[in-house]
């Protein structure tokens, strides 16, 4: 039996500056299998390909299609990984895994809350899915860690729904929360700083470095139902190193899942 699943979601409609994520789920696989490095996570667990029930990747016709796709692929003793894609499908991914877990809690590392309740018009838009998620009761807890870019309106949607933040300046006080209910884990790209991954459609300074990154997933305590990792943008690579990241952390999400 596979221990993952894992699905890639070629989608960036939603994104609101440039285009560009949704050619990221084969160069992050590609990245994965790149003779560069190996399949092994930092615990020493070998993340093989045999691990995988690697389901493809999904060209999306429609926005809504998404939590079908992903419902379809989910099986509650096996977590699923999905690759993005803009951040605008882990809405409809969590609204597939709400309807198989019930209560969950999610950590989201990224350096924006995408706490808007529309963004230019557009309420699906990738600045508004953890809104949608809160709004809709999809979950219980919310963790949000790296943000550095909260304006009046996100911090008063947070404080309307309990969205427990750690905003880059104060990282340093960062501990890992206690988590209660099953865990989702959704990784956006440009919570890094652009120093460490320069392939993200948003270029946000100040933010984590990748050794930082890598700590925070290594010390989730808990079983992970799901993540996704989005906002890979490979029209702002420069020499792949930021799909190498993005395989990097692949390797230590599914560590954790094993």
């Amino acid at each position: 039996m596979k221990q993952i699943s894992l699905q890639g979601i070629l989608f960036d409609d939603k994104s609101s500056f440039l285009k560009g994520p949704a050619l990221a789920p084969p160069l992050i696989r590609q990245a994965y299998h790149s003779d560069s490095a190996n399949y092994y996570a930092e615990d020493g667990k070998f993340i093989a390909p045999e691990t995988f029930d690697d389901k493809g990747d999904f060209t999306i016709d429609s926005y809504f299609d998404i939590e079908k796709i992903t419902w379809t692929n989910l099986e509650k003793e096996t977590p699923l990984i999905s690759f993005g894609g803009d951040h605008s499908i882990t809405f409809p991914v969590i609204k597939a895994f709400h309807s198989l877990y019930g209560k969950m809690d999610i950590l989201h590392i990224d350096a924006h809350s995408d706490l808007y309740s529309n963004f230019d018009g557009d309420p699906y838009s990738h600045a508004c899915p953890f809104y949608n998620i809160m709004n809709e009761g999809l979950v219980e807890n919310l963790y949000q860690v790296g943000i550095r870019t909260l304006n009046d309106g996100q911090r008063e949607n947070a404080a309307k729904f309990g969205v427990q933040i750690n905003e880059m300046k104060d990282f340093e006080e960062f501990s890992m929360p206690k988590f209660n209910n099953p865990l989702y884990l959704s990784v956006d790209m440009d919570a890094l700083d652009p120093a460490f991954a320069p392939g993200v459609s948003h270029h946000e300074s100040g933010g984590l470095s990748t050794r930082q990154l890598i700590h925070l997933i290594q010390d989730i305590s808990v079983p992970l139902i799901g993540a996704d990792i989005v906002e890979y943008n490979p029209t702002r690579d420069i020499h792949d190193m930021t799909a190498m990241v993005s395989a990097k952390l692949f390797k230590e999400i599914a560590a954790k899942m094993i």
